[in-house]
């Protein structure tokens, strides 16, 4: 995940990547002409049958070089298997000299072997060769993955980037200048004054490295938002969640907010309501329409509040608490805090109430943590509660909130819910089409009458999965095609 966001540079006019070849999808355990890892262009020249060269970085261009004695000569890559996309681009990226195996076919040239070419002046693996045919043999024996291209969030150059030694860390803060939060900058040199002192103790030094790294790598963002489309984030809503009008109108209301403001509101969301009328699949449609990353806190797990302040670094086992670690874990400042279970929140061990840390992260004013020892920014920090009970919640925590009471559903929205969702998607999991299980409306009605008195839609998600693993089951056993099930059956299957 990239560290920094630099979305405000101007976009260098660097050549952009030029991708040569197509993905495909092979499952085969061996590779042969037939089922190559990948295959070259031989329009312009026949290749040998062994040749080597280098692949060269995929930054720039996706293809082979050949070392043929009268000079390097390029050829494109026209198709790769999924499975050793990644592999290609690690040996490319570290000019790793390689022999090729292969055969000149009508399509073009079938590489079926890669080995290491043990070329005077040539970049050496780890372990030698072994290493390399170690790793295609693990490769073959796996699945084909998916061949659509990676999304530019999901670049996995910017993912597998960690800022973890002294040098990186002091390296990345001369060249972020003044991109950091000034509070954060001056702290980051405080503490690596400490990491680099000989009159410190170890532990000291420890923590203060482990502290920088933790807020290098975190992108610290404005909290400016970009606008977002109603449309769209209705259409989101109506995806996720049926029914729950008073909910999807409070949120596209903040929709609207933000896109006059370019801020997030100054209150955050409670959804407050009996378990199971889906309060968490709102706070996950919210995260998805804002386009920010989640964390949730299960705040009836948290019994001390220095799980979530994290601890001092005069102990040696000190460490982050929960918050600073989801935002760690987001790798970035702007993200959606879903605090599930509010009401649940309890004193525990004496040493105060949990649920009272989460003022400062509400106010937007900036969170402290005890080992980071440094302020937070929180303003690009949307959070959203649940609660089954309300009246359970500190004053001051409530009014940090816009309060939004979730009724249970009525018995028509239940069946609508169970006949155009909790059947479906039991089916889907379990790998059986529609016309396979029928069940009629008068089965339907059973169902919500059998789980009348209690609230949400768990239970019915429950029988809905016990219906269509029964289904499945009678045809497996059984030469029947389709499993119908009526007012009786149903009564009859779920007694049981």
């Amino acid at each position: 995940m990239p560290v920094f966001d630099f979305s405000n540079q101007p976009e260098d006019n660097r050549e952009k990547n030029i991708c040569t070849y197509k993905v495909v999808r092979n499952d085969a355990q061996e590779a042969s002409p037939e089922s190559p890892i990948m295959i070259l262009d031989n329009r312009h020249k026949k290749w040998a049958h062994h040749s080597d060269g280098v692949f060269t970085n995929p930054e720039y261009r996706t293809s082979f070089e050949f070392d043929e004695e009268g000079g390097i000569i390029s050829s494109d890559i026209k198709k790769i298997d999924s499975r050793f996309t990644s592999l290609l681009v690690w040996l490319g990226q570290n000019r790793i000299k390689v022999r090729l195996s292969g055969e000149n076919l009508p399509e073009g040239y079938a590489v079926y072997k890669i080995r290491e070419a043990a070329l005077p002046g040539s970049h050496k693996l780890s372990a030698g060769d072994g290493f390399l045919q170690f790793m295609i043999k693990r490769l073959l024996s796996s699945h084909s993955v998916s061949d659509e291209p990676l999304d530019e969030d999901d670049d996995p150059e910017g993912d597998d980037m960690r800022l973890t030694s002294l040098q990186s860390i002091t390296d990345f803060m001369a060249c972020a200048g003044r991109t950091l939060p000034d509070n954060i900058r001056l702290w980051a040199r405080r503490n690596l004054v400490v990491a680099k002192s000989g009159e410190v103790s170890p532990d000291e030094r420890r923590h203060a490295q482990h502290a920088l790294s933790i807020m290098m790598n975190v992108q610290w963002k404005n909290n400016y938002f970009e606008s977002i489309d109603p449309a769209e984030a209705r259409r989101i809503l109506d995806e996720e969640l049926y029914g729950m009008e008073k909910v999807k109108q409070r949120i596209i209301e903040t929709i609207i907010q933000i896109n006059r403001t370019h801020t997030l509101p100054s209150y955050g969301l409670l959804l407050a309501g009996p378990a199971g009328t889906g309060k968490s699949q709102a706070a996950y449609a919210v995260a998805r329409i804002l386009k920010l990353p989640f964390t949730t806190l299960d705040m009836s797990s948290i019994n001390d509040p220095e799980q979530l302040t994290g601890s001092s670094r005069v102990y040696s086992n000190a460490k982050p608490g929960i918050i600073m670690e989801a935002f760690s874990m987001a790798g970035e400042s702007n993200l959606v805090f879903i605090i599930n279970e509010l009401d649940k929140a309890s004193a525990g061990n004496g040493k105060g109430n949990p649920a009272d840390v989460l003022l400062t992260l509400l106010d937007n004013l900036g969170f402290t943590d005890n080992y980071i020892e440094c302020t937070i920014p929180t303003g690009g920090v949307y959070p959203i509660a649940t609660a089954n009970e309300k009246s359970r919640i500190s004053s001051p925590l409530l009014s940090r909130f816009a309060v939004i009471d979730i009724p249970d559903y009525t018995p028509e929205e239940k069946a609508e819910i169970f006949r155009r969702f909790s059947l479906p998607k039991a089916l889907k999991r379990i790998g059986l089409k529609p016309g396979e299980c029928q069940v009629t409306p008068e089965a339907v009605k059973a169902v919500i009458s059998r789980y009348a008195n209690t609230t949400g839609i768990r239970d019915l998600e429950q029988a809905a999965e016990h219906i269509a693993a029964n289904a499945l089951y009678q045809i497996e056993i059984t030469t029947a095609t389709s499993i119908t099930y009526d007012q009786n059956t149903v009564d009859e299957l779920l007694d049981e």
